[in-house]
């Protein structure tokens, strides 16, 4: 295993560090645990295809590429709006 060192401001370590204490675990684990939860972009990808295939298969929907795109957009509005209160949450706690 090789060992790698990111710089970030002190206040994302001391967040990341809350984190990793407060699921019982280290550092190194939760940074593990994120990147194998994070997907590349062509994972991604691959996850789409597969979806649309599996939709157009069982259930003979086709999705297009409006749909598809109109789905990212509701999707990053909520992903927005679920920070947003979040970060609303914490300031109000």
């Amino acid at each position: 295993m090789s060992d790698v060192m990111i710089r970030v401001p002190a206040e994302v370590r001391n967040q990341l560090a809350a984190v990793a204490e407060a699921r019982g675990t280290s550092l190194r684990a939760l940074m593990q645990e994120i990147a194998a939860q994070t997907l590349t972009p062509e994972q991604i990808r691959e996850r789409a295809d597969r979806t649309r295939a599996l939709l157009a298969e069982r259930f003979g929907h086709y999705v297009t590429d409006e749909e598809s795109a109109e789905m990212r957009r509701r999707m990053r509005e909520a992903s927005v709006a679920h920070r947003a209160a979040l970060a609303e949450a914490e300031s109000s706690g």
